[in-house]
């Protein structure tokens, strides 16, 4: 039987985390291409911090679902107006997985320079603070699964794109060409639980990094 306010405080606790996560992700996207020429994500008013802009309805359930793996509307980015296109799209595709890296790093700080004057969960104060810091640490998983998950090499994530820029031209366009079947490989891959497999070591050994043992 499902307890809803155990639900109610789930969704509370995410929806913060899942909305940043997502948005700077996009808006890191269109912020690269914007400053290597392209004007497309700008003028399509994407360079924002609304989340509403960026949410795709599959990927942010699948966010609530897994709370590591997921994805938002992609950010329109038109290579022409680069001038080196190949080479300027790896800058552009690595900036949204780098950026939730960077919220990962913010968030574990955060959480270890709270915890530590707290004593862990054992003042009064800690207990005030608790849905703040479950949200921190929630905040480390959603943006390190975001960024692991994105650098995958399965066209559209952002892995494939910065590999695209590094194959030989030839090869490139038919890599490239697998896109229109990759949504659906993803799927398979994430509900099969393949995905999870690949990526949740990664964001284990990134988490002892960042926070250790501390929750």
């Amino acid at each position: 039987m499902f307890d809803i306010n155990e639900i109610a405080q789930r969704i509370a606790i995410l929806t913060p985390p899942v909305l940043m996560a997502v948005t700077v992700h996009e808006l890191a996207h269109g912020w690269a291409a914007w400053k290597m020429g392209d004007p497309t994500a700008k003028d399509a008013g994407r360079l924002t911090l609304n989340p509403i802009k960026h949410l795709d309805f599959v990927g942010t359930l699948v966010f609530f679902i897994t709370r590591t793996i997921g994805w938002a509307k992609p950010v329109p980015v038109n290579p022409a107006y680069f001038k080196n296109p190949r080479r300027d799209m790896i800058w552009v595709a690595l900036a949204g997985p780098a950026s939730n890296i960077i919220l990962a790093v913010i968030s574990a700080f955060l959480l270890r320079a709270t915890l530590g004057p707290l004593g862990l969960w054992e003042s009064s104060a800690s207990y005030l603070l608790k849905p703040l810091l479950f949200m921190a640490y929630a905040s480390i998983q959603i943006n390190l699964g975001l960024a692991v998950f994105n650098l995958i090499p399965i066209p559209p994530l952002d892995g494939s794109k910065a590999l695209m820029g590094l194959l030989p031209r030839k090869l490139a366009m038919r890599y490239a060409a697998l896109e229109q079947y990759g949504f659906i490989l993803i799927l398979l891959l994430v509900f099969t639980g393949a995905t999870g497999a690949i990526i949740i070591p990664v964001i284990d050994f990134l988490n002892r990094i960042l926070i250790g043992h501390i929750i």
